[in-house]
């Protein structure tokens, strides 16, 4: 899958997160533009592992700052 086909996939997973309609691009920040607690982390990182069949260790969930760096993330996970 491409990256603009995995963007789009995650933009629809991060909707029922994202309670401010925040909009959404690269550089978003999970913490402070979507305001992302931990509890919310864990649940969304779950959506993705699922939704994409990956596993993301909690040394790269902890590199991963930004909507644009999950995206890269996550392609590179598929391969």
């Amino acid at each position: 899958m491409d990256r603009a086909a995995t963007a789009e996939k995650i933009a629809a997973l991060i909707a029922p997160f994202n309670k401010k309609d925040i909009a959404v691009t690269d550089a978003t920040s999970f913490a402070g533009d979507l305001e992302f607690d931990s509890l919310t982390v864990m649940d969304f990182v779950a959506a993705i592992e699922d939704e994409f069949d990956i596993i993301i260790s909690m040394n790269a969930q902890a590199e991963i700052e930004t909507y644009g760096q999950l995206v890269d993330a996550v392609v590179k996970l598929q391969g």
